[in-house]
């Protein structure tokens, strides 16, 4: 600064006193740490109401949990943290399970009281609701949470799998072959094949391929391969039965075999003729994979096990017929409706309820939708199915189910709002294998469905859900990627040909998909406040915190930890607050107002960055309607406190403006809260409050933001 004054000096005499003044201000302010809002008019970036853009999700329970935690007490602290609008989440789609969202119900095989459930829509008092296991699965273990096995390579031939009927010609309206049902054999690593032994079900496939995968991971990079049809693989005239086939005269290397069916016998399975889904589709009783030796005996390669040890198997899809022997009450509860709505947690607001889809049929969604508006209850959005790109479903398939279940819904009521894909947690582009124009985009080809269809404007709102991080590696650093995450996963949705007028909910969102010790610490307060106030300022319409309900810590590959705000017992009482609880205060009740009226918006920066040119704080902030400015600042820097000034800019000719009067500042971080590790002992001392105090304003004051700490900063402007 000494250097830049004297040059200033020695240019200009006293009669530039005034120019004079004026430079050595930016001199002087040049590296001057400040944060800058826009408050011009037409720079406007979002208009929320903090009550319904600012929420948390609830979940699949542990059993004989929800009667606790949706009691009063439990209720009361979960209203404690702020939160607004309820996201209800549905873990059975990831279980691969049927949801009996109405433990009351009928079957379509009512004597032998299985087949498909339809929930009962008559007025009810429903406490609590379970998954149902699939008998007719294709899914390995490890895929899809439940503990299942494939049937595919069950080492039982009286058992099998079978294609969903609602992707069968008699649904969709058009041909099995734009629809074509597969299975893959993942076989661990390359392995010389040339022959498949196939024992089909009833229905089989008249005409199917056997074909191999020429990239690296069919599943886990699916745009950079292809598949490619053994030379003899191309079948057109299958008959069922038991059949082996030699695929090739000479072995070929891979990892990854499947078979497309694409034409179905139509015959029944073993379920009998009196309800036609029993006769559509595909269905295998055991498949093997292997060559043939020099003695022309196949060898088989896989591994059949009725457990988790079995070859993985991987499946287009899976027929939800199911029976009442099949609930799945290891795997939890989720909460009922009737306790859900009337316990207070929705704040009286609509809330966003899931319809099972990928694991159910169309008419036990309509009769939920049905029950629920014959209860009085409100409802925002209706999300069909959840993490179809997790189950590995085909876009067209699951645009095709999307369809159905939405005229299935709209006519018990036309005028409800739809979500979906419900994509997990990414932070790319999610491929696809490619489609017969090379296209790899798994939402481009979702969207381009509903359009050629004519659904498109059944996509009300666009639903994913947002982790960003690897739970096994969180690292302090990953706190400077958010922002740009965030944004950047936006804005590939809009690439990919999400229209501009559907808006944007993250519906389900925390730091990771497991567990860490981080969800602990101060930086998942941070964490928290910096994706919110990124998420809004870029347009989104609501983000739903997950999760609500106070669930007892676990120890994932990150360490001990919990999704949520609380640190509860083994009985579900909340033993103390957690650091997300503290950001959740931050942001509901300091930053924003809580009530359902319009905030407003604005873009917001600050000059503070790193050697490396990570941005240390950012800047969010927003117009109350009580008439203050609310800035929140989230100062990243574990380290270093920062002295920053404030300015309020109006490009469209008022200039700057500053903080006039008394300026609240609320301030938590490291200083209000320690996380100390214990295993499942852990616990915070101190364990916050946030800090309260009154600063002045004007242009030349300075504000502290206490390293690792969230910051709002709320007063009038002049």
């Amino acid at each position: 600064m000494t250097n830049i004054a004297s040059v200033v000096l020695n240019r200009f005499t006293k009669r530039n006193s005034a120019v004079l003044g004026l430079l050595l201000l930016a001199a002087l302010t040049a590296n001057a740490q400040q944060a800058t809002v826009d408050i011009t008019a037409s720079h406007l970036a979002n208009s929320i109401s903090p009550l319904r853009a600012m929420g948390a999700g609830i979940d699949r329970d542990p059993l004989n949990s929800t009667a606790t935690i949706y009691g009063a007490t439990d209720v009361g602290q979960m209203l404690s943290g702020g939160w607004g609008a309820i996201s209800y989440r549905l873990n059975t789609e990831l279980s691969v399970q049927a949801w009996h969202w109405n433990p009351t119900g009928t079957w379509s095989d009512a004597a032998n009281q299985r087949g498909y459930f339809v929930g009962s829509a008559a007025p009810g008092s429903i406490q609590r609701s379970y998954g149902y296991n699939l008998p007719l699965r294709g899914v390995s273990s490890n895929q899809g949470s439940s503990g299942g096995y494939s049937r595919l390579d069950d080492n039982d031939t009286t058992t099998y799998w079978k294609s969903d009927p609602y992707l069968s010609s008699v649904y969709t309206g058009e041909s099995d072959s734009l629809h074509s049902q597969w299975v893959v054999v993942d076989l661990g690593g390359k392995m010389a094949v040339n022959a498949i032994k196939l024992n089909w079900a009833n229905p089989y496939a008249v005409s199917y391929q056997v074909q191999y995968w020429t990239g690296a991971d069919a599943f886990n990079d699916p745009a950079h391969g292809a598949w490619v049809t053994f030379s003899t693989g191309n079948i057109t005239n299958g008959s069922g039965g038991t059949v082996t086939l030699k695929l090739a005269s000479s072995t070929t290397q891979a990892e990854f075999i499947r078979v497309l069916m694409s034409s179905s016998s139509g015959t029944c399975d073993t379920h009998g003729s009196a309800d036609q889904r029993n006769c559509l589709g595909y269905a295998i009783n055991e498949i093997y994979v292997g060559k043939f030796n020099s003695q022309n005996q196949f060898v088989d390669y896989m591994h059949h096990k009725a457990d988790s040890t079995q070859t993985l198997t991987y499946c287009s899809s899976v027929d939800s017929w199911h029976d009442s022997t099949d609930i799945a009450t290891d795997d939890g509860e989720q909460p009922g409706f009737d306790l859900v709505y009337p316990s207070g947690l929705t704040r009286g607001l609509p809330m966003t309820i899931p319809v099972a889809m990928l694991y159910d049929n169309p008419d036990n969604a309509a009769a939920e939708i049905s029950y629920l508006e014959k209860q009085g209850y409100a409802i925002k959005y209706v999300e069909l199915g959840e993490e179809p790109d997790g189950q590995f479903v085909l876009p067209e398939d699951d645009a095709a189910l999307y369809i159905q279940w939405a005229n299935a819904i709209h006519a018990v009521d036309p005028n409800i709002q739809l979500a979906g894909p419900v994509f997990q947690g990414v932070n790319s582009d999610i491929p696809a294998w490619p489609d017969a124009q090379g296209n790899t985009s798994w939402f481009t080809r979702f969207l381009n469905y509903l359009n050629s269809h004519g659904h498109l404007g059944d996509l009300n709102v666009m639903t994913f859900e947002h982790y960003p991080f690897n739970p096994c590696s969180i690292a302090w650093s990953n706190l400077y990627l958010e922002p740009g995450l965030v944004t950047g996963i936006m804005q590939i949705w809009r690439n990919d040909g999400l229209p501009s007028t559907v808006p944007m909910e993250i519906t389900e969102t925390n730091l990771a998909y497991d567990q860490s010790v981080k969800y602990m610490q101060p930086f998942a307060a941070l964490w928290n406040a910096d994706f919110v106030g990124t998420f809004l300022t870029a347009g989104g319409q609501a983000a739903y915190y997950y999760q609500d309900e106070p669930i007892p810590m676990y120890q994932g590959c990150g360490g001990w930890g919990t999704f949520g705000m609380f640190v509860p017992d083994n009985n579900y009482n909340v033993k103390q607050d957690a650091a997300q609880y503290f950001s959740a205060q931050m942001l509901t009740q300091q930053w924003a107002q809580p009530v359902d009226q319009t905030h407003n918006i604005y873009p917001a920066s600050s000059n503070i960055k790193d050697s490396k040119g990570n941005v240390l704080v950012t800047v969010y902030a927003i117009q109350r309607p009580d008439g203050q400015w609310s800035v929140l600042l989230v100062n990243k820097d574990q380290n270093t406190a920062h002295n920053l000034s404030v300015t309020f800019n109006d490009q469209a000719g008022s200039g700057n403006h500053y903080f006039n009067g008394s300026v609240t500042q609320i301030s938590f971080g490291s200083a209000n809260y320690t996380w100390h590790p214990a295993g499942a002992n852990g616990y915070a001392s101190p364990d916050g409050p946030a800090t309260t105090s009154s600063q002045g304003s004007g242009q030349n004051v300075t504000y502290t933001l206490p390293k690792s700490s969230i910051t709002v900063l709320r007063g009038a402007i002049k």
